[in-house]
């Protein structure tokens, strides 16, 4: 057998998530297997680094899969690449692809990953951006925001964070490596960039988090609160879960 894998970016929009779902649903893994079955001649099954939900982005996805010896033999890497590239949804990109040593999974053989969320303050809607942010109407304390991310860095039980029936009989400990917010400028406008590292996530887990930083940037809350909440263990301490759409899966590790 021989290992491959994709890097693969995708606007999530039209994507009910990565996941593949029964039925007739459109999902990032769901077309990428379609059209391996297409050239393949068989169903192949594929691994993810990480889920997304539904209306979340990627920039570096990382997706493998194996193939039978004789199935690769004689492959141009790079021109079955340009293939899955045009023929899966026009909102896929296949970036990359490339043989791995034998056995290896995109999901089991990660270190971490990253995430950023993009936040626009303003009176007027973005333009370039519009699709790829959440618009916040009104100034943040970007210093205060990136002050009470901090506090989650670490390995820290991070149930207030995750859907709370996704948690249910299953451990919500997670490391986070690295967190912090900075001012970006993107095509002429300001946008507020939450980037979080780590090892693995809850479901909506950064999505939470963000939301959670918003009352905190707008002075409702102090930076102490966000410490508050993750001792809480409890959803209902922290503050809305942000739309998804603001969400990129960045980056992969390995």
């Amino acid at each position: 057998m021989a290992t491959l894998a994709l890097k693969v970016g995708y606007n999530g929009a039209p994507f009910c998530g990565f996941a593949r779902q029964k039925g007739d649903v459109p999902t990032v893994q769901g077309d990428i297997e379609r059209v391996l079955e297409l050239l393949f001649h068989r169903p192949i099954d594929t691994v993810c680094a990480g889920r997304t939900d539904a209306g979340v982005h990627a920039l570096g996805q990382v997706v493998s899969f194996d193939l039978d010896d004789e199935e690769l033999d004689g492959r141009d890497l790079e021109r079955l690449r340009r293939s899955l590239d045009a023929l899966t949804h026009d909102a896929i990109s296949i970036r990359e692809l490339e043989k791995k040593p034998q056995g290896f999974s995109a999901r089991f053989n990660a270190v971490s990953r990253e995430y950023r969320y993009a936040i626009h303050c303003g009176d007027s809607q973005p333009l370039v951006m519009h699709d790829f942010c959440w618009h916040v109407v009104g100034p943040l304390n970007c210093a205060a925001m990136d002050q009470a991310v901090h506090v989650l860095i670490g390995i820290h039980d991070f149930k207030s964070f995750c859907v709370a029936a996704s948690a249910v009989g299953k451990s919500t400990t997670r490391e986070i490596i690295d967190a912090h917010v900075d001012k970006r400028t993107i095509a002429g406008e300001e946008y507020y960039i939450v980037t979080i590292i780590g090892t693995a996530f809850l479901h909506s887990m950064i999505r939470t988090i963000v939301g959670s930083l918003i009352p905190i940037g707008r002075g409702r809350k102090d930076t102490y609160w966000m410490k508050e909440v993750l001792e809480a263990r409890n959803r209902s301490a922290a503050g809305e879960k942000a739309p998804a759409q603001g969400l990129v899966f960045w980056h992969v590790i390995y």
